[in-house]
């Protein structure tokens, strides 16, 4: 039997100049850091590895250091292909200046797309991705201008028109298990999601490349229960056993056993939120919620939704999701974003993207960084920073409702509540409503041809698409509605016939009490 366990340095020996590496994980969650820590080392040691092509779909890293960091430096890499950049500012910035060819792809396709790849498939025909900057039509996911290179096209089937993103090989498949045997075959036990590893390696073993997986443990060949293998060893060629201080389940925590499945933990003690206009905004976001709904929740100001559900006790009549495979329990936040303590499952990566793509999540509760008249959101550059549109274009052009979350200015805005009024304390420097945004993550023309329902939830108004363009429907107690609202939106807001004033209970520190009517919606 081939030994396959060797150092960190014998592995990364294996990848050779030009190499297409698709390297797996999920912000700080089952990223194989020692992996990406000793590529980074050889190559300001030796010059190697070199010239690579890097593909992952979600963003992996701390937003400092970590993962996807390690690969920015001049003549490491080629061309990147990710599905989210903010949490690798090194290699963003390397991007913004033409070091390399740049792309960035929807987070779900990307997955998909090495799914095709390891069955021998040209690519992936898929409809996620029309009219925003994905859409060749628009920018085709392009970065930087010696980006050149159309890798999706537009095609015409079945009286429809799709895109087309453009397989290419896979070199060599970089992944992270919690055990290995000795023939390779790589269990998760310990690890909060399992990402996209089977596909990675499936891709990269078909594609006639490696498989090289980090692991924290080995174990006697034959010893691991058949059902708790997520790879099989006949995929992996190598194993690299790593320290423990480069083997962290997430940014945060070395290991938590509830977020892993091993125990549950009692939620009670979950912090209320302080009431400011990040509650103001969940909890008017949380009263769109339907029984039993199935929900994604964004990463910052609308995970209070979840906080808020607690809270009203509506916990139990919604099931949270995450797409990094997570579903049920609580999602955690910040840093640590992706995992959920308490889950009821967790399943591939991938495959919770075909559950959302197809139209499973009921709603979605997404970021609002930038809106424009026509309904159009952006999410993913702003100025001189590539944040990357991540998962967001398949849950908001798929949700059967999405819901954007945020405040209508940034930068400074400070307001307080007081008897039920909402007031402005100092004014936010940016305006968030603009005629037009930088880039198109969300397209508000496509899910007016979808009819998809869509609501703009801030802390003093809230918005709907209609077919006019975007119409004010509500406004908070105590704000002014020409100097608080219209005055601080780059274009002329048309104003709902019935606009209404936002419901009262939000602006009291007291819990709402609206599960009762919640629980009266009809799905």
């Amino acid at each position: 039997m081939k030994n396959k366990v060797m150092s960190a340095r014998e592995a990364v020996n294996l990848i050779r100049p030009n190499d297409t590496i698709a390297v797996s994980g999920f912000v700080g969650l089952a990223h194989p850091e020692e992996i990406s820590m000793e590529i980074e080392k050889s190559f300001l040691e030796t010059g190697k590895p070199n010239n690579l092509t890097l593909f992952y779909g979600a963003g992996q890293g701390d937003g400092k250091e970590k993962a996807m960091n390690h690969f920015a430096h001049e003549g490491l890499v080629k061309r990147v292909v990710g599905g989210h950049w903010n949490l690798a500012p090194k290699l963003g910035k390397m991007a913004l200046d033409n070091k390399f060819e740049a792309y960035n792809f929807p987070q779900g396709v990307l997955l998909h797309l090495l799914r095709n790849i390891a069955g021998g498939k040209p690519g992936l025909f898929t409809h996620v991705g029309l009219k925003t900057f994905a859409d060749p039509r628009v920018e085709g996911g392009k970065l930087n201008e010696i980006t050149r290179e159309n890798l999706v096209e537009i095609i015409n089937l079945a009286g429809r028109e799709w895109l087309f993103y453009k397989g290419f090989p896979i070199n060599v498949g970089i992944i992270r298990g919690t055990t290995a045997d000795e023939k390779g075959n790589i269990t998760m036990e310990k690890e909060g999601v399992y990402a996209e590893s089977l596909v990675v390696a499936q891709a990269a073993k078909n594609s006639g490349g490696i498989v090289i997986a980090q692991v924290e443990r080995l174990a006697q060949n034959g010893s691991l229960n058949p059902k708790n293998v997520k790879v099989p060893g006949i995929y992996v060629d190598a194993i690299v056993v790593a320290k423990s201080e480069n083997h962290w389940q997430n940014n945060l925590k070395q290991y938590d056993p509830s977020i892993s499945g091993e125990i549950r933990v009692p939620l009670s003690a979950l912090e209320p939120m302080e009431l400011d206009e990040r509650k103001i905004v969940a909890r008017r976001a949380s009263m769109e919620l339907i029984p039993n709904a199935i929900v994604n929740l964004g990463i910052g100001m609308p995970d209070g939704v979840a906080v808020v559900a607690n809270e009203e006790g509506m916990e139990d009549i919604m099931t949270l999701t995450v797409e990094s495979g997570p579903i049920g329990g609580v999602p955690t936040g910040g840093a640590d974003f992706g995992a959920s303590i308490n889950a009821e499952a967790i399943i591939d990566h991938h495959a919770q993207f075909d559950f959302y793509d197809g139209g499973g999540l009921d709603i979605a509760f997404l970021g609002l960084a930038q809106a424009d008249r026509e309904g159009n959101i952006n999410v993913s550059k702003f100025g001189t920073r590539i944040a990357g549109c991540g998962g967001f274009i398949n849950i908001s052009q798929n949700a059967k409702k999405v819901v954007f979350c945020g405040t209508l200015t940034a930068g400074g805005l400070k307001v307080t509540i007081q008897d039920g009024k909402l007031k402005i304390i100092n004014e936010g420097v940016q305006k968030k409503f603009v005629n037009r945004v930088q880039q198109i993550t969300f397209s508000g023309e496509y899910a007016q041809e979808k009819k998809q329902p869509v609501l703009y939830i801030t802390e003093r108004a809230v918005f709907e698409l209609k077919p006019n363009g975007i119409v004010l429907t509500e406004i908070a107690p105590g704000i002014d509605l020409e100097k608080d609202v219209l005055n601080q939106i780059d274009f002329e807001v048309k104003i709902s016939d019935n606009l209404k004033q936002m419901d009262k209970r939000i602006f009291y520190p007291q819990p709402m009490g609206i599960k009762e009517e919640i629980l009266r919606k009809k799905n």
